[in-house]
């Protein structure tokens, strides 16, 4: 399932990012998430929570997938 954002700075980083989806509730949440492995980015398993996100990267967390757009992209 793909769900697209945006964001209006030219990057997100990534706990920031799981908050603004709703995925994590608080940036303690999102730290769990990615500190125990829950948090995929472009396929790979990401540790970093200030991993910085970029137009055209996928975030999975479960079977989930969210992809990242920017805000000045075409629709």
């Amino acid at each position: 399932m793909g769900i697209k954002a945006s964001s209006e700075e030219p990057f997100i980083k990534l706990d920031q990012f799981l908050k603004w989806q709703q995925i994590a509730q608080s940036g303690g949440e999102a730290k769990m998430l990615i500190h125990n492995g829950e948090v995929e980015v472009n396929g790979e398993m990401e540790l970093r929570r200030g991993r910085k996100l970029f137009a055209g990267d996928v975030v999975t967390v479960d079977d989930l997938s969210f992809e990242v757009h920017s805000s000045t992209e075409a629709e």
